[in-house]
């Protein structure tokens, strides 16, 4: 009972290590947001804005930075201290930032579709409002480090569950402070 315990805690650690950048960039879009949208006012075909206000440039570089920032100091922690506790898998420079960068994205495309699909601004959508921004880095990262992804993730099932388990969790608990502190209009 003790192993499993130990196992359940010990992956749970790792998806969270290994999702950080992805983690860090999503709710710093957020912070840094505001300022000039991404589509620039501008609307699609269907006549909707093609992402809304609440998609900002300020947001995406901010978001993607604190992201990369995480990450590189995640290589210079794993680096000292990976003789010491073995679960602590260092990431590439290439993965830090596709992790970053794929978060936002993921939710960009998130947000294209919610427009298409009638959606306001700020209208929950469950799961996929927590997912988007999960699989946007994880698809971008494996395009980009297909090796280094393959090898934490894809090789480790129990990984991917823990993260598509987690992450909603997180997300939430995450929107819920970032409303209670006024940076978000909704708590989801």
């Amino acid at each position: 009972m003790i192993d499993v315990i130990i196992y359940v805690i010990g992956t749970v650690i790792l998806a969270m290590w290994l999702m950080i950048p992805a983690y860090i960039s999503n709710p710093m879009a957020v912070v840094f947001g505001g300022g000039t949208p991404i589509d620039r006012g501008m609307k699609w075909t269907d006549g909707q804005r093609i992402l809304g206000d609440g998609k900002t440039i300020r947001g995406l570089i901010g978001g993607t930075a604190c992201g990369i920032v995480a990450g590189i100091m995640q290589i210079y922690i794993a680096s000292y201290f990976a003789s010491a506790f073995s679960i602590l898998i260092i990431p590439t420079m290439t993965a830090v930032i596709t992790l970053s960068f794929g978060a936002l994205l993921g939710d960009l495309i998130k947000s294209f579709f919610k427009r298409r699909i009638g959606f306001v601004r700020g209208a929950e959508l469950p799961l996929i409002d927590q997912l988007d921004f999960v699989a946007g880095a994880w698809l971008l990262t494996y395009i980009f480090d297909p090796v280094w992804f393959t090898e934490n993730f894809i090789s480790s099932p129990s990984i991917i569950v823990t993260v598509l388990v987690l992450t909603p969790i997180l997300h939430r608990l995450t929107n819920i402070f970032g409303y209670s502190i006024k940076l978000k209009k909704e708590p989801w």
